[in-house]
C-alpha cells in the first residue's frame, strides 16, 4: 500500500512539474513585411531584388514572407505599432523609437542629386549651400553633412517643374528613383545627376520579442549567405552592384 501511495504521489508531482515547466518559445512561421513599391526592388506582386533576398534568408528556416505594399512612412508606422514585423529599405538608425536594427544590411542605395546642368556640381562638402528636396520620411539630413536648406515633399510628380522654376536646386534620392523622375523629362539634357554617397539598407524590425527573434534569424542567415556567396546571383540577375565586397 505504501508503494502504491508513493507511486501516486510521484505521478502527481511529475504532472505538476510538467505543467509548471516553461515551454520553449516557438520561432515565427511568417514574417510580415511592409514596403513602398520601388522599381526592381519591391514590386507589389512579390518580385524584385529585395523580396528575392528575403525569401533566400527566411524561407529555408520555414518562415514565409507576407508582403504589404504601402507608402514608406506608413510602413514605419505599421512596425512601430506591431502590425508588421519589419519594413524594407531603412537606413541604419533612421528611426529612433519602437524599432530594432539588425547587424547586417541586405543591400545599399546609391544616393544622387538631380539638378539643372547650369547649377554648380554638388559635393558633400557644399550641399549645405543649396536648397534641397526629398521624399517625406527619408531623413537624408542624418547621413549627408552640414545640410541647412531642405524640405520634404509628398510625391515625385512635380520635381522637374520645381527644378525648372527655381523652387529647389537639387532633388536627393536613390539612383533608381532619380532615373524614374528623369524618364518623365521632355529633354533629359537639361538635367545632371551627381552621385553623392552609398548608404547600406536595412530591415527595421519591431522592437518586441517577435521582431527581435526574426532579427536574429535574419542576422544568422545573412552571415551564412554572404560567406557562401549565395546572394551574388540575385544581384547579377537584377543588374545591381554587389554590396558585400
Amino acid at each position: 500500500m505504501a508503494r502504491c501511495w508513493l507511486a501516486i504521489l510521484l505521478g502527481v508531482l511529475g504532472c505538476s512539474w510538467a505543467l509548471a515547466a516553461p515551454t520553449a518559445p516557438t520561432e515565427p512561421q511568417e514574417i510580415r513585411l511592409a514596403s513602398e513599391v520601388w522599381q526592381g526592388h519591391t514590386h507589389a506582386d512579390g518580385s524584385g531584388l529585395a523580396w528575392d533576398i528575403l525569401r533566400q534568408v527566411f524561407e529555408p528556416e520555414g518562415i514565409e514572407l507576407v508582403i504589404q505594399s504601402v507608402p514608406y512612412t506608413r510602413s514605419i508606422g505599421l512596425v512601430q505599432r506591431g502590425e508588421a514585423d519589419a519594413w524594407v529599405g531603412s537606413y541604419r538608425n533612421e528611426v529612433d523609437e519602437g524599432v530594432f536594427y539588425p547587424r547586417w544590411h541586405y543591400d545599399a542605395d546609391q544616393i544622387s542629386a538631380l539638378g539643372l546642368v547650369d547649377q554648380p556640381v554638388p559635393r558633400q562638402a557644399t550641399l549645405g549651400e543649396f536648397r534641397l528636396v526629398w521624399m517625406r520620411g527619408y531623413e537624408y539630413q542624418r547621413y549627408l553633412p552640414n545640410l541647412k536648406h531642405y524640405r520634404e515633399i509628398q510625391r515625385r510628380g512635380g520635381i522637374l517643374s520645381m527644378l525648372d522654376h527655381g523652387h529647389a536646386d537639387f532633388y536627393i534620392d536613390a539612383q533608381t528613383e532619380v532615373d524614374e523622375v528623369l524618364d518623365g523629362a521632355a529633354d533629359r539634357a537639361r538635367y545632371r545627376v551627381t552621385r553623392l554617397i552609398r548608404l547600406p539598407m536595412y530591415l527595421g524590425f519591431a522592437d518586441n520579442p517577435r521582431g527581435r527573434a526574426l532579427a536574429q534569424v535574419f542576422d544568422r542567415r545573412m552571415a551564412q549567405l554572404v560567406e557562401q556567396g549565395g546572394l551574388r546571383p540575385l544581384f547579377e540577375h537584377w543588374q545591381q552592384p554587389y554590396p558585400f565586397e
